[in-house]
C-alpha cells in the first residue's frame, strides 16, 4: 500500500555531512506521519527523527542540532540531513511511514541504507 525507498548512504569521515533521502509511493493520502529509525551491529532499532503531516518534528538527545529531518509533499520525497557527524551514527537508516487505513494504523518501512562514518 505504501513503498519507501532511500537512498544517499555511503562512507563519510568523522565531522562530515550526508543527507538522505526516502522516496514515498502508493496510498500517499494516507500517511499521517514518516520517521527516519536507525539500527547499529548488535543494538536495537532507534528512532532518530519523525515529522508528522502538520510539520512538527521531534529527534532523539543524540542527534539533536546536528541533524534535520524535512519533507518536499510535492515530491513525496522525506530528507535526513546530517552533519558532524560521528562514529557512532553509523548504522543502516531506515524510513518509516505510518498510515492509517479502515480506522487501523500500520507502519511501512523502507530496506534501509548504510551509513558508515570512518576515518
Amino acid at each position: 500500500q505504501v513503498q519507501l525507498v532511500e537512498s544517499g548512504g555511503g562512507l563519510v569521515q568523522p565531522g562530515g555531512s550526508l543527507r538522505l533521502s526516502c522516496a514515498a509511493s502508493g496510498s500517499i493520502f494516507r500517511i499521517n506521519a514518516m520517521g527516519w529509525y536507525r539500527q547499529a551491529p548488535g543494538k536495537e532499532r532507534e528512532l532518530v527523527a519523525a515529522i508528522t503531516s502538520g510539520g512538527s518534528t521531534n529527534y532523539a538527545d543524540s542527534v539533536k542540532g546536528r541533524f534535520t529531518i524535512s519533507r518536499d509533499s510535492a515530491k513525496n520525497t522525506l530528507y535526513l540531513q546530517m552533519y558532524s557527524l560521528k562514529p557512532e551514527d553509523t548504522a543502516v537508516y531506515y524510513c518509516n511511514a505510518y498510515a492509517v487505513a479502515g480506522g487501523a494504523g500500520m507502519h511501512y518501512w523502507g530496506k534501509g541504507t548504510l551509513v558508515t562514518v570512518s576515518s
